[in-house]
């Protein structure tokens, strides 16, 4: 889940990071962010330990398998950590968090802000697709004219299966979209020094879905990140979610380098679902309605009706 950073974090003070080249050195070095990032958990406790006993002693050159390997050993613990291999790499590993550059505003409006359709479907429904959730502050008149066109529609169907996440603020102001339009409390991220509270915003009369209008989320096991927490807040609050589990991912996530040839998306904070007090990671968000993802605009319809 991406999000704008208001800290830096230190792996090694201010000494430089020494070139990383071996399986053993990567993980260590990854243990070295994990005890700094995210607030102390038990999962990543135990994903500490796990790193520590499996790779220990790993002194073979670092490789794209042995990337592969080293995440299939971190999801049960913490689903969104990846590790990406460039065998041509030549950076130089981080020692502070550098946070998230800003997006394009130029690429994310030649995508529409990632709203990749909005179609009425026989019976008068309305199938909205979001691919994933940029900046608010480039992708509202994206979203506002997505809901534009689903006024009057019997029923509200948000596709967010291929939607692979992005910003929480985007979530919040989709979520006020679907739900009353009033203010209300969505959720809070836990830092390693603070927390946020998310909200929904206060929108103008007339903007949000008709509470007498049925919101169907649907969803896959791609579905992930930030698209699970929309559907996981959704569903907590009583609209239906149909199709795949999804993956569980809910840590938020920042990017760091580790070796010349490998960087890491690694937690830094969780979210934590304000109405059940707690999230999706590593359960997924599991649907209502469970069918093959395919099948999940027939089987919203169905439920429907």
């Amino acid at each position: 889940m991406a999000t704008t950073k208001t800290t830096r974090a230190s792996a090694n003070g201010a000494t430089p990071a020494p070139q990383v080249t071996t399986v053993a050195e990567v993980t260590t070095r990854l243990a070295t962010w994990l005890r700094r990032l995210p607030p102390p958990q038990e999962r990543i406790d135990r994903l500490l330990a796990e790193l520590d006993e499996r790779f220990a002693g790993r002194t073979e050159p670092i490789t794209e398998d042995a990337c592969v390997e080293i995440e299939r050993v971190a999801w049960p613990y913490s689903r969104h950590l990846r590790l990406d291999y460039d065998r041509d790499g030549t950076g130089t590993p981080d020692e502070e968090d550098p946070g998230w550059s800003e997006p394009d505003p130029e690429a994310v409006a030649l995508s529409a802000a990632q709203v990749r359709q909005v179609s009425r479907l026989d019976g008068g429904a309305c199938l909205i697709r979001l691919d994933g959730f940029e900046p608010l502050s480039i992708a509202q008149p994206y979203l506002d004219g997505a809901f534009a066109l689903a006024r009057g529609a019997t029923a509200i169907l948000l596709d967010l299966r291929a939607n692979v996440g992005g910003y929480p603020e985007t979530v919040a102001y989709l979520a006020g979209r679907l739900l009353s339009g009033k203010a209300v409390k969505l959720s809070e991220v836990t830092y390693r020094d603070y927390q946020r509270h998310w909200w929904t915003p206060d929108l103008p009369a007339g903007s949000a879905v008709p509470a007498d209008v049925p919101v169907a989320v649907l969803v896959s096991s791609r579905t992930f990140s930030s698209g699970e927490a929309l559907a996981y807040h959704l569903q907590a609050r009583g609209r239906v979610v149909v199709g795949e589990r999804t993956p569980g991912a809910a840590d938020h996530i920042t990017d760091i380098r580790l070796a010349a040839t490998v960087t890491g998306e690694l937690p830094f904070g969780y979210s934590t679902d304000s109405v059940t007090g707690t999230n999706w990671e590593g359960r997924g968000v599991v649907p209502q309605v469970k069918c093959a993802a395919g099948d999940a605009v027939d089987a919203a319809l169905a439920h429907f009706r």
